[in-house]
């Protein structure tokens, strides 16, 4: 089985700086494709960034010159560095990973989240 864990949530200012982590471990064989995404009460979970196994990365708009995604393959994590952050950015923020857990098996797995709140 694969587990992602995820960490670095807590409370900040506007203005303020966190970096999420979240860590890999399991049945894996190559971490594929991994990402962070979000969720607001009341509201779908959205895209926040991805990066592939070679370093290649998506962002959504609105993270886009704010958020950072980067990830180490040999310690299997990847993180994300968040500036300037915003009270529209308080979230419970999830990590996601694609899978190779054997010769022809792929999975997709999520974290359980980490609270991100942005208030003064």
């Amino acid at each position: 089985q694969v587990q992602l864990a995820e960490s670095g949530g807590g409370l900040v200012q506007p203005g303020g700086s966190l970096r999420l982590s979240c860590a890999a471990s399991g049945s894996i064989f190559i971490l594929n494709d991994m990402g962070w995404y979000r969720q607001a009460p009341g509201k779908q979970r959205e895209l926040v960034a991805t990066i592939t196994s070679r370093g290649s990365t998506v962002y959504a708009d609105s993270m886009k010159g704010r958020f950072t995604i980067s990830r180490d393959n040999a310690k299997k994590m990847v993180y994300l560095q968040m500036n300037s952050l915003k009270p529209e950015d308080t979230a419970v923020y999830y990590c996601n990973a694609q899978v190779q857990t054997g010769i022809l098996a792929t999975s997709e797995h999520w974290g359980q989240g980490t609270q991100v709140t942005v208030s003064s």
